[in-house]
């Protein structure tokens, strides 16, 4: 919720100066990296339209949001997080069946604009339901409902959780692949916390 909260006041006011550091060309457009890139938003976009379905995003939107919010949200179980990932990859196959995009890939489409973001949100969504499955400890916002002290606060499990994670998305229907940087605290140690 802090990283919410964070990206919502603090970027508008960072990315600005961000980006007016950055020198201009920075970017070349006729380098393989940028063709191929360009070509795969392309092949992306072609592929939504195709699909010509009935359902509009919004249902796909709203139906993955509930899902999200109801097993993935603060407080989350192994059950709810394994439901939650094969339905992830439901909502995904209706999706690239069903959906209905109006209009075309050329001018301003907001229909198409949505559709790209749900389709990565569907992506996403499956990676964020892996890492709270493999993370069994209660920490921050990571609270597991079996992982709890008798008081009911959260248990951490740092001699097993002190890494950064960062996850790789290998496709449909293909688990996503950890990579795992280790933690080293020096001055200020992790430790159990009790609000009673």
């Amino acid at each position: 919720m802090q990283g919410l909260a964070d990206g919502y006041f603090v970027l508008p006011y960072t990315i600005g100066h961000y980006l007016a550091q950055t020198p201009s060309g920075f970017s070349d457009a006729s380098g393989s990296a940028f063709q191929q890139s360009q070509a795969d938003v392309k092949a992306r976009l072609e592929k939504i339209l195709s699909v010509n379905g009935n359902k509009p995003c919004d249902d796909f939107h709203r139906e993955l949001g509930y899902l999200m919010l109801d097993k993935v949200g603060m407080a989350r179980d192994k059950e709810g997080l394994e439901h939650a990932i094969n339905r992830i990859r439901e909502i995904r196959n209706d999706f690239w069946e069903n959906v209905s995009v109006p209009g075309t890939a050329t001018g301003i489409n907001q229909s198409l604009e949505k559709a790209g973001r749900i389709a990565e949100f569907l992506e996403f969504a499956e990676v964020m339901a892996f890492d709270a499955l493999e993370r069994i400890e209660s920490c921050g916002g990571h609270f597991r409902t079996e992982s709890q002290t008798e008081e009911g606060e959260a248990l951490r499990m740092d001699e097993e959780y002190s890494y950064v994670a960062a996850w790789e998305y290998k496709g449909e229907d293909e688990s996503p692949v950890c990579h795992k940087e280790n933690l080293e605290f020096q001055y200020v140690l992790p430790s159990q916390r009790s609000y009673k």
